[in-house]
């Protein structure tokens, strides 16, 4: 790790994690975040860490530190989040965690007698607020956001219904996985602590499914594991509440699910209060009125998270107090949230004229994710230690950078071949099963 020595090493860390799949833009509010959570060993090992998921034996290797250092050193960053460690096939790979979903939410879902929440809730708050890491993630009309929104069971009109695929049911997705934990909702408990909470939600909602996910959860006393029953028993206590499910992006092998409030939902904040309605990927539903059926109590215009359903002046006397519902069919994400509380049965999902697609793999988004922040290239050549990657890096970076070329590898044409080369090069290098996740 030479090369970080006399450098600042917070901003060193700074650049390798605005690197990664979720873009952390530098500032001042960023630095004080960093210098909170890492101290300067820490922060020298994570710098010097590869972009991707590594074996310990390749960290050794890259970073230059003896193994007993790096065992003991990983051995305090995983449980503070701050390092990922996934078992998968019986190894260990280890990657640093990005900001979101990452560093934030795993901070925020420690639990412990004398931990200083107030102190970083407040770090978390400013450096959120300030608006860069939206900027950066969604300014530019991306299109694969880490979350989709998932549609309560029962709002989805009846003639639509025979026609939603289970990863897009969440009591499917549910029971399609094999380990489950509960943790605390990392959005929640940051507004509690600066005093900016409106809700009384509980805390403890926070879903993760899959024995790799799971496992990185509960290792590190980030989550409990919970029973299927109890799971299932945490969705219906959400769907009473009328809170949003946002769900991992992906088809096969979701990892997690939030519930989420209006109220303190950084990424719905990113909607409401920021103006990125792309914060988070739509369901393939769109809330519509019957307005036959419609007696105009204005419910669903209240319920809305995001303030999708406005009112329009209207003379007929069931609409003369609130205003006939009308759906902004551009901020609507389909989460059926407006459904669950309408009595006359009128506000349903229907069918979006356009499907939208989902990655298949956790491995799809990444590298969809990256392609559309720029940095694609990390991922690819993620030796920081190496002159020939660095190289690469830049050059690649550069390529991949040309609006023309993005958009050619994001298209339907060239997308599925784009990433099915990707994932035979993973398999080449001895990570396909990094690949299938």
């Amino acid at each position: 790790m030479g090369h970080l020595v006399g450098k600042d090493v917070y901003r060193e860390l700074g650049r390798k994690i605005d690197g990664l799949p979720t873009r952390a833009p530098w500032s001042d509010k960023l630095r004080a975040v960093l210098a909170e959570l890492y101290s300067e060993e820490d922060a020298r090992l994570v710098a010097a860490m590869p972009w991707g998921f590594s074996r310990i034996g390749r960290l050794e290797r890259v970073t230059g530190i003896p193994r007993a250092q790096l065992e003991r050193q990983l051995e305090s960053l995983c449980p503070r989040g701050l390092v990922m460690d996934v078992c998968i096939g019986g190894e260990y790979y280890y990657a640093p965690s990005p900001m979101v979903i990452g560093i934030f939410e795993f901070t925020m879902m420690r639990t412990g007698a004398a931990l200083p929440y107030d102190r970083w809730a407040r770090l978390f708050r400013d450096y959120l607020e300030e608006g860069g890491l939206y900027r950066a993630n969604f300014a530019d009309g991306q299109q694969v956001s880490l979350m989709r929104a998932v549609p309560h069971d029962g709002s989805i009109a009846p003639d639509d219904y025979v026609e939603v695929l289970d990863y897009e049911k969440a009591a499917a997705i549910i029971d399609r996985a094999d380990r489950f934990a509960i943790g605390l909702c990392s959005c929640r408990h940051e507004h509690e602590h600066t005093g900016d909470r409106k809700c009384d939600v509980p805390l403890d909602t926070c879903s993760t499914f899959g024995e790799a996910s799971v496992g990185f959860m509960v290792r590190n006393g980030l989550a409990r594991e919970v029973s299927k029953a109890e799971m299932m028993a945490n969705l219906a206590r959400s769907r009473e509440l009328g809170l949003v499910l946002n769900a991992d992006n992906v088809q096969r092998n979701v990892s997690f699910m939030c519930h989420c409030c209006g109220c303190c939902c950084n990424v719905l904040r990113g909607i409401t209060r920021h103006g990125y309605p792309n914060a988070v990927v739509t369901s393939n539903y769109i809330a519509e009125p019957d307005q036959e059926r419609c007696t105009g109590c204005g419910i669903c215009s209240r319920k809305c998270p995001i303030q999708a359903i406005g009112r329009t002046p209207d003379p007929e006397p069931r609409f003369r107090k609130f205003g006939r519902p009308a759906v902004d069919r551009d901020l609507c994400i389909g989460c059926g949230v407006c459904t669950l509380k309408c009595k006359a049965g009128a506000m349903k999902l229907h069918k979006r004229k356009q499907r939208v697609l989902h990655p298949e793999t956790t491995f799809e988004r990444i590298i969809l994710q990256c392609l559309e922040r720029g940095t694609l290239q990390n991922q690819l050549f993620d030796n920081p230690a190496s002159l020939t990657h660095a190289f690469a890096r830049a050059c690649l970076g550069g390529f991949l950078r040309l609006t023309p070329v993005k958009r050619a590898l994001m298209s339907d044409a060239l997308r599925s071949r784009f990433l099915g080369a990707l994932k035979h090069a993973a398999q080449g290098q001895g990570r396909g099963q990094l690949a299938e996740i």
